[in-house]
């Protein structure tokens, strides 16, 4: 047993998701990424005495969504604090955000962890606030640089309890939150853009123990394998040092990814006081019910949902079912093709298959793929009927399409030339051309070597010029070989 085995890890996280709105939470300066630095400002954004300001409308409506889809209870009476701290990227000095009312409490998110077993991860809250700017310290060797452009930006701030208990199930909770923010189309979850940030809170106990550990947060991690590895170093970490009979310090440490460490930034102990009181410029905002179902109506199906809608309605399996609601494009697309066709297995099949490839081919998105669902239901309709194969579907008919994406596939395929015929009585003929072109493997398979039907099916075929029906060539080439 090793030494590891004895603690087990208490681990929580707030993560930071940063909301698609055109305007910041506060103003109506244009919220956007990539902009000139310090252009998307204004008296309000810079916090000029005499200046107010007020609530961003859609930001309310895109936390009421999360709160919808995460199962939570949703406030009635909004109120808002000031969060006091000074740092040169808060040029007002505190920031808005909510102390006592967050907008949502409780909820939660399920996660599926690699060994296929099923975690509930509870929510403590999520609440509303704005952004800071930006502080950049490695682009001047003398100086840092600041960009105000981000200052004021809607966020929203989902804390969970600590039900994590190492860095796999942090990992696999991100990727959720990720994916469920993305369906929403609240944020880009873009982590690297800083638009999804994540803070972990761990500490470590013995596994026999009531009490918790001393807490550590560790901040700066800009990839969900980053905050994997921080987790997983900082519990090691936390262990060592108990087990050589220190102490672990109360503090704030950040991660460094290129040699998989986490170091110490600042003591928890002076940590500053942020004396939070309320936001005298702006009056509660009210949610009510009435709001709340009203959202509830414009709400676009989840990935739990169409994952179970997959699985239980379609008969796919879990890993089809995973991988077509990976993203959101591609899952809305394949719930479009089959309002056009019943055979979901073979839509999905082409949907991982070719379509696929296609993309990455190409580096496009579903959303610019040229083809419409309609089309490729007709496509896979060929092939359930009998009049294309499927080889001559994948290799001439889908390439066509993709070249003349507005034309129907029966025309392309009449076009190509490779419709099957179905006349049995020319495929017979061939059959009997084949099978007489070759006595003596015809005299080796009835002597027991049938491997050797591949081969006559494959002239047939060959024959057929694509145009024969593999199934019926296989049936009659057998009843031929067994007369």
């Amino acid at each position: 047993m090793s030494v590891y085995d004895k603690y087990k890890a208490v681990i929580g996280l707030e993560c930071h998701i940063q909301l698609l709105t055109k305007t910041k939470m506060y103003s109506s300066d244009i919220a956007e990424y990539g902009a000139m630095p310090n252009t998307n400002v204004s008296v309000i954004t810079l916090g000029h005495p005499g200046t107010l300001p007020k609530v961003n409308k859609r930001a309310i409506e895109f936390a009421v969504k999360l709160g919808i889809a995460t199962h939570s209870t949703i406030r009635e009476e909004n109120q808002f604090a000031r969060k006091n701290y000074f740092y040169a990227d808060l040029p007002k000095g505190y920031q808005i955000t909510q102390d006592k009312t967050p907008i949502c409490t409780g909820g939660y998110v399920d996660i599926k962890l690699k060994d296929g077993t099923e975690k509930r991860i509870h929510l403590t809250r999520i609440h509303m606030e704005e952004d800071a700017g930006k502080s950049m310290h490695d682009i001047d060797p003398f100086e840092s640089l600041i960009d105000l452009n981000r200052a004021g930006t809607p966020l929203l701030e989902i804390v969970t309890e600590p039900d994590f208990t190492g860095g796999d199930d942090a990992y696999v909770y991100l990727t959720e939150i990720r994916k469920l923010v993305r369906y929403l189309d609240i944020c880009d979850g873009n982590m690297e853009e800083g638009s999804l940030r994540c803070d972990a809170n761990i500490s470590v106990m013995l596994k026999d123990a009531t009490e918790y550990g001393k807490k550590v947060e560790v901040k700066n991690m800009n990839s969900f394998r980053n905050v994997q590895r921080a987790i997983d170093f900082e519990i090691k970490r936390q262990i060592d040092l108990l087990e050589a009979g220190e102490k672990i310090a109360g503090e704030t440490r950040s991660f460094d990814a290129v040699n998989g460490s986490t170091f110490a930034l600042r003591s928890k102990e002076n940590a500053n006081d942020y004396r939070y009181f309320p936001e005298p410029d702006l009056q509660p905002v009210m949610v009510t019910q009435d709001y709340i179902e009203k959202v509830k109506a414009i709400m676009p199906e989840l990935p739990s949902d169409l994952f179970n809608k997959f699985t239980k309605e379609y008969g796919l399996s879990e890993y089809d079912a995973y991988n077509l609601t990976d993203l959101k494009g591609l899952a809305l697309y394949f719930n479009e093709l089959t309002t056009h066709t019943k055979n979901y297995k073979a839509a999905a099949n082409w949907m991982m298959g070719s379509i696929k490839s296609y993309l990455n081919e190409n580096a496009l998105t579903i959303e610019q793929f040229p083809v419409a669902p309609k089309s490729i239901a007709g496509l896979i309709a060929l092939i359930d009927e009998g009049k294309v194969s499927n080889a001559a579907a994948t290799q001439k008919l889908f390439p066509e399409l993709m070249l003349n994406p507005n034309d129907a596939p029966l025309g392309i395929a009449e076009r190509l030339d490779i419709l099957q015929s179905n006349d049995t009585g020319a495929l017979q003929e061939t059959v009997n051309q084949v099978l007489a072109k070759y006595p003596d493997k015809v005299a080796d398979y009835k002597g027991g070597k049938t491997n050797l039907l591949g081969l006559f099916v494959g002239e047939v075929m060959k024959a057929g010029r694509g145009k024969t029906d593999p199934k019926m060539a296989n049936q009659l080439v057998k009843e031929a070989l067994e007369k």
